[in-house]
């Protein structure tokens, strides 16, 4: 039986991973206790110890904002530890599959980002993610990069949570409709990952980065609405509900420290090609997952 490591196993997306990868081996997950990301030694220690077949890196520093403050933090978490994991996963032979964002792009186009488009970011974080997978493509093993798109759950914090809790507490809301993207839900990602490593032999052929993020696309704005009218539908609670007002990220104050980019939207025909992966669309899957808070919503 393969074994599978883990790693951020108590954020979002390697939350939902422990659940849908355990069917695939012998799954060994870690947190920042067992391997701590800034900490080039608990990486290779972590790593030599466990031996897996297959690296699975969920963690990073994601905090888009902080990051402006901590750039050397976000480097070394984002833009070094992806290479020496791909460094000890070349070395026992191991592909490793690794989760970047849409913030590489500058969000200037008028069509989606393919994977053979220039990054060009525009906040530390995203350049902290760039650097990442330019680490771990320099080292030459085998590897998948999964650049991926506003992602929520029911853990930590997101857009999602943050809407619903603050649409509850205040009689406006004002979001921003020029910021374009694909809400994607955590399990749905780690599903399709599930399906991507079910793969195997395909990961050796054909490695290297791919989109993979929800269907369609929507601007903050929008979302916000969709949740809203989701969620009235779901739990009932018909009334108490935020008015939602849209402005454009010039308006929005006080300014948030990370530049944003507009319409980093990507296009995810490569990972369909390759691999057979199509993500639901994005209204499909917040339906899907808004159930799960009904119960929360007075």
């Amino acid at each position: 039986m393969t074994t599978i490591l883990l790693t951020g196993n108590s954020g979002q997306v390697g939350w939902e991973l422990q659940r849908a990868l355990t069917p695939l081996g012998n799954l060994i997950a870690l947190g920042r206790d067992g391997m701590d990301h800034a900490n080039p030694d608990s990486i290779r220690s972590a790593i030599r110890v466990a031996r897996p077949g297959i690296i699975v890196n969920a963690a990073g520093y994601t905090t888009v904002d902080k990051a402006e403050s901590e750039p050397d933090l976000a480097m070394q978490i984002n833009g070094v530890a992806p290479g020496i994991m791909a460094e000890e996963a070349k070395r026992i032979g191991a592909p490793l599959v690794h989760y970047s964002t849409d913030y590489v792009y500058d969000g200037v186009l008028e069509r989606p980002y393919t994977e053979d488009d220039a990054p060009k970011p525009l906040n530390t974080y995203g350049k902290s993610k760039l650097a990442g997978e330019h680490a771990i493509a320099a080292v030459g093993g085998t590897y998948v990069i999964l650049r991926t798109s506003w992602v929520y759950s029911a853990r930590r914090s997101n857009f999602v949570l943050a809407i619903l809790r603050l649409a509850r507490e205040k009689p406006v809301l004002t979001v921003v409709n020029d910021q374009v993207g694909s809400p994607t839900w955590a399990r749905a990602l780690a599903e399709s990952t599930a399906g991507l490593l079910r793969n195997r032999p395909l990961l050796h052929d054909h490695g290297g980065v791919f989109h993979l993020s929800a269907s369609g696309q929507t601007s903050r704005f929008e979302f916000a609405r969709a949740i809203i009218r989701i969620m009235k539908e779901i739990s009932g609670a018909k009334g108490g509900w935020a008015e939602i007002s849209p402005i454009t990220t010039d308006q929005y104050h006080p300014p948030l420290p990370a530049r944003r980019p507009l319409s980093p939207v990507t296009d995810k025909n490569k990972i369909k090609r390759v691999f057979g992966i199509e993500m639901p669309g994005w209204e499909s899957q917040l339906r899907s997952f808004l159930p799960e808070l009904a119960d929360k919503i007075g």
